[in-house]
């Protein structure tokens, strides 16, 4: 867990923000710390020092998350705020229940990451009444609106650069992921995709899909299975186990008779490594190079990103929660200010009851040629974490 790494970018991104805090930019542990000062949001009076802010993490079962919980942590502690951080387990009742306790506690703010972006009705309202506000953390939360802000990746973009690296690891595009090479396969293909209850699996999805659909439509690419429909593909809870059992059932029930996949369009890490299990349990063996099948992924978790090191995963994306973080933390401290922070998407994010304003952060293709420049001169993953697919 990189705690020391986003403790140091935190409170450096927090003492910014003091100065401009509009500028750009199993369950867990309890803080029993009560709010000391009147809440913000609507219009209730402004909150400029002090307070407790909640922050509702989905898991502790994905090293991202934990690293996402810290970093919020650590930059809202260093700006000045008490902070009680819950992890629920990818349970929806926790969630539900931490969320209830934090608002009953009096928080002054509330940063959560849904488990189903639908499921928190109740609770938002609870939030409004209360005058407290609500910033949706990388995962919209839906069909409420009593939803403030959003902060988040180019979520779109992220489906178009996992699609992207795909073709390029199939060869159908050159290094620069623009060129085509004139390489027509055909190449068989299977597609994966995330949670239906998380609104961002729906915008991976289509930004993949879109990019992949005019090779599918000329023949270059094409899924044997016959599963080209998100249900189809979707992976509940983004769960590795059931990624891994999925491609075990694609793999005896469509590639038989020395028919072989060469790709796989995975939208995150740990739905690659079970699929990557449930391949080399079926006999594939070897690195890309060698003709292991390409896998995409997201997140750039470190045990991903030694298997792309020493290549038999292809690619990941890589989103900088520290930069993810620090905008959360902007956002806070801008309602508690009685200010409105600064959004650079006010059109894309429609949450079924209103557009909610958004700021969006930009995302990088990892591949094993720029590990080092992306991930280990930005001080995200150390060399010897990469070497050892373990942090430290």
């Amino acid at each position: 867990m990189k705690f020391r790494k986003f403790l140091a970018a935190g409170t450096g991104a927090a003492l910014a923000f003091t100065l401009a805090a509009c500028s750009g930019g199993g369950a867990g542990t309890t803080d029993d710390s009560s709010a000391d000062a009147t809440t913000g949001g609507g219009d209730a009076p402004a909150v400029t020092e002090g307070g407790t802010i909640g922050v509702a993490m989905p898991t502790q079962t994905s090293e991202r998350w934990i690293a996402d919980g810290d970093a919020v942590k650590a930059g809202l502690e260093a700006a000045g705020y008490d902070v009680d951080l819950q992890f629920a387990n990818d349970d929806i009742p926790t969630q539900s229940q931490q969320i209830d306790n934090m608002i009953t506690s009096g928080v002054s703010a509330l940063i959560i990451a849904a488990i189903d972006g639908t499921a928190l009705a109740q609770q938002l309202q609870q939030a409004a009444d209360a005058g407290i506000p609500v910033i949706s953390y990388d995962r919209l939360i839906r069909d409420s609106e009593n939803v403030d802000f959003y902060v988040t990746f180019d979520n779109y973009n992220v489906g178009v650069q996992q699609a992207t690296s795909l073709l390029v690891g199939l060869g159908i595009l050159d290094a620069d992921g623009v060129t085509e090479t004139g390489e027509t396969g055909p190449f068989n293909v299977e597609l994966f995709a995330g949670s239906l209850d998380d609104n961002n699996a729906h915008f991976f999805w289509a930004g993949a899909i879109d990019t992949l659909q005019p090779f599918i439509d000329a023949g270059t690419i094409v899924v044997p299975s016959g599963q080209t429909d998100i249900e189809q593909a979707a992976t509940l809870r983004w769960q590795q186990e059931t990624a891994q059992k999925r491609m075990e059932d694609l793999l005896t029930s469509t590639y038989t008779g020395g028919d072989k996949v060469q790709g796989v369009l995975s939208p995150y890490d740990g739905l690659s490594r079970g699929i990557i299990t449930a391949l080399q349990n079926a006999g594939y063996s070897g690195t890309t190079a060698d003709g292991f099948p390409v896998v995409t992924g997201q997140d750039a978790e470190i045990a991903s990103v030694k298997l792309i090191a020493d290549g038999v995963q292809f690619s990941t994306i890589f989103k900088d929660t520290r930069k993810l973080a620090d905008q959360a933390v902007t956002v806070a401290q801008a309602y508690l200010a009685g200010e409105e922070p600064e959004a650079n998407d006010t059109e894309t994010y429609d949450n079924g009851v209103k557009v909610v304003p958004s700021y969006l952060l930009e995302s990088d293709i990892v591949y094993a040629d720029n590990i080092q420049s992306l991930l280990v001169d930005s001080g995200y993953w150390t060399a010897e974490e990469v070497e050892s697919g373990q942090a430290s």
